[in-house]
Order: C-alpha cells, then sequence, then structure tokens
C-alpha cells in the first residue's frame, strides 16, 4: 500500500468515524412511535419535557399510542395536536426525560445527510446527499404549503418516517417523511412554524376567505393604476355567508392586493392568508368594472 493509498484510506476512516458519532448522537434524541397497526415508526424529542415531533401520516389512531424510548423504555404519549396539510404531529409523553434534538443550520445542495430512525429496538440509519432545496411544496390535504423542500437520495426505509434529517454533525436539518408519496425532507423553519403553532393552539389556524379565483392579466390601463403589476386573481366564485362574501366580493372583481401587498396568483393569496391573519380585518383591493374599489374583510380559519 502507497502513503497516497494510507492517507485515503485515513481520510474514509476518519469521515466514517465522524458519520457514526453524528448519528449516535442525534440518536440520542430519536424515538420509535408506535401509532398504526403494521409498522412503527419513528420520531424526535423536542424538548426535555416531553414533546416529541413525528410524520401525522405515522398515526392512524388518537389513542393507545405508545413510544419506544432511547434507554429502552416504552412510554404512553398523547397527541397535543396534527397538521395534515404539512405532515406534521406533536406528542407528549408524561414524566420522561427526553434529551431535546440538536439543531442545525439549513442545508445546501450537496452537503452529506443523514436519515436517523428507530423503528424498531435499536438505530438505523441511511446516508446521501441534498440533492436540491425545491420551492414549494403545496399539500393537497387543507391548503398547506411547505417552502424549502430538502430533496435527497438516501434511501427512506420502512420506519423512518417521523425521524430527523440530521447534518454530518447530527443537528437536525428537517422531518424526514415519506407522507407526500415520495421521501423528502420537511425543512426545518417549518417543522418548527408547525410545532410551535400546535402547542399554543393545537392546530395550525390557516386564513380563509372563502373565493375560488384564477390568475387573470390586467389590461394596459389597469397595470398602469397599479404601478406596472400585470395580474390579478378573478373572482369567479364566492361561498355564502363566507368572510368575501359579508365583505362585499362579488363575481368579476379581480383581487389585486390584501393587506397592502400584490396578489398576482394564488401563491400570493395564500402568502398573506398566514396564521397571524385569522380573525384580524384586512383590507382588500379589488377591480370592479376596471375601477379600484376597497373593502374591509375579516379573515376566517380554515376548517
Amino acid at each position: 500500500m502507497t502513503a497516497t493509498d494510507t492517507g485515503a484510506t485515513s481520510v474514509l476512516a476518519t469521515v466514517s468515524d465522524e458519520l457514526a458519532a453524528a448519528v449516535e448522537h442525534a440518536g440520542a434524541s430519536v424515538v420509535r412511535v408506535e401509532g398504526r397497526q403494521r409498522q412503527s415508526a419513528s420520531g424526535v424529542a423536542w424538548s426535555a419535557d416531553g414533546l416529541i415531533v413525528t410524520a401525522n401520516h405515522v398515526l392512524e389512531r388518537d389513542e393507545d399510542i405508545r413510544v419506544g424510548l432511547p434507554d429502552g423504555q416504552t412510554a404512553s404519549a398523547k397527541v397535543v395536536g396534527r397538521d395534515q396539510s404539512t405532515d406534521v404531529a406533536v406528542l407528549r409523553v408524561e414524566g420522561a426525560s427526553l434529551t431535546p434534538i440538536s439543531r442545525g443550520p439549513s442545508p445546501k445542495v450537496g452537503h452529506f445527510t443523514l436519515i436517523v430512525a428507530r423503528p424498531g429496538e435499536g438505530l438505523e440509519t441511511s446516508i446521501g446527499s441534498v440533492g436540491a432545496l425545491e420551492g414549494t411544496l403545496r399539500s393537497r390535504r387543507g391548503g398547506g404549503r411547505v417552502d424549502g423542500v430538502i430533496r435527497t437520495d438516501a434511501t427512506f426505509y420502512p420506519g423512518f418516517s417521523g425521524g430527523p434529517l440530521i447534518n454530518a454533525s447530527g443537528e437536525m436539518i428537517g422531518l424526514a417523511t415519506s407522507g407526500f408519496g415520495g421521501g423528502i425532507g420537511i425543512p426545518l423553519a417549518t417543522v418548527e412554524q408547525v410545532a410551535s403553532a400546535i402547542q399554543s393552539h393545537g392546530t395550525l389556524k390557516r386564513g380563509y376567505l372563502g373565493v375560488v379565483s384564477q390568475p387573470v392579466a390586467l389590461s394596459a390601463a389597469m397595470k398602469a393604476s397599479l404601478s406596472g403589476q400585470e395580474s390579478g386573481l378573478l373572482i369567479v366564485g364566492v361561498e355564502e355567508n363566507a368572510p368575501a362574501a359579508q365583505a362585499g366580493f362579488t363575481i368579476g372583481d379581480i383581487l389585486v392586493a390584501l393587506n397592502g401587498q400584490p396578489i398576482t396568483d394564488a401563491e400570493d393569496l395564500f402568502t398573506q392568508l398566514g396564521t397571524d391573519t385569522v380573525g384580524t380585518a384586512v383590507t382588500a383591493r379589488v377591480l370592479r368594472g376596471g375601477q379600484p374599489q376597497e373593502l374591509t374583510v375579516t379573515v376566517g380559519e380554515r376548517k
């Protein structure tokens, strides 16, 4: 063996040891979640006082959920809340002392990443890299939105959903899930936002106007009156007794701004109807017969 071969072997051995250490570090915060009939899944210790984050789709029931702790013990868990649209759920285990997962910075394309899981008694893992950080994943279930989805070529074995996606330092960068039809990592920022909302409200509130709309190009005169804005949302339906109906929206209106922010497509509208808007009165600017009008609408909550 040449000196070059020896050096390369030494580097590989060092990298191997560091990745194993990362899995061990994160593994102290990974639990088994028994919330469905057949395959157990995984979860992440979120706080020392018993909060656990997992994937919502692995909970096929709300009662009789058991959690396998890193020390080998098994404990009962209660559902604090769940958000189907982002596939995030929060559990609580009473009387357990947990080691919260270390949380890391946002990953970059090309970074090593590992999934750490505990579908059985011991830890399991798979390794890959961050292949892409894709823009937005819009759920068809409940109007949820996940920004910055983490695409990885790490293998999603059975029971890996709900486990953490970690970096080479053993820090969580996302939540592994196959709940969207393929394995992805829900970015840590989304998990933190949803978990916080669930702790506070039991669910993630989403704003609701009660309109059916479609994008429409604005005429030259309309664009000129809106500082060059090229499109808006044509209202093609208004639900009876919905917030929009109570505010005076009518079919044929073109929604061009909400709460002072331009609305050019459905994504803009979803963005403006965040958790903090529910129950608040906001100003909507519409074009009616080509003329601007302002309507005050109290944002409802999507059920």
